[in-house]
């Protein structure tokens, strides 16, 4: 099973980069292979807000959409990522922030994931392999477009 996971330290709060994952709706403009992603529905409950999603992955001819309910814990500054249906057996992801000073973090993204069809895998695992290893970077050059680059004065909330 494919398992991925990265510590990066970024120039923005844990809060905004927390804020940036969960404005997924946008994540078409910028995340590798992600060619739409609709969020079916939000809720609250127990302080956390819920989420069931459909993202549409795609490199070249191939078209996949998958489901997932992710969670997200502002208080923890934590989102888990199940997955629900598609192409996969199964994929978990978590996000976490975790403050380190006023105006940085350190983001620790984490993946595991294996497809239902070894011809799937074959196909797009290495593909998977590659963007996953980008989403760091693509969050944070998200953050310096959305927030401003570090030490910028006009930067906007």
């Amino acid at each position: 099973m494919p398992h991925f996971s990265k510590v990066h330290r970024v120039a923005h709060s844990a809060e905004r980069m927390f804020d940036l994952v969960m404005d997924m709706e946008r994540y078409p403009e910028f995340l590798p292979l992600c060619e739409a992603l609709r969020v079916r529905s939000r809720r609250v409950a127990q302080g956390r807000e819920i989420l069931i999603a459909d993202m549409t992955v795609g490199y070249k001819a191939i078209r996949e959409t998958f489901t997932t309910q992710d969670i997200a814990n502002r208080a923890e500054l934590t989102i888990d990522i199940s997955y629900l249906n598609g192409p996969f057996k199964r994929l978990d992801n978590r996000w976490r922030f975790v403050p380190a000073g006023d105006d940085a973090c350190d983001v620790h993204f984490a993946i595991d994931y294996e497809f239902n069809s070894r011809m799937l895998a074959l196909l797009m695992g290495a593909m998977f392999d590659r963007a996953f290893r980008k989403f760091t970077a693509a969050f944070e050059a998200r953050a310096d477009a959305v927030y401003g680059k570090p030490g910028n004065l006009a930067t906007s909330a």
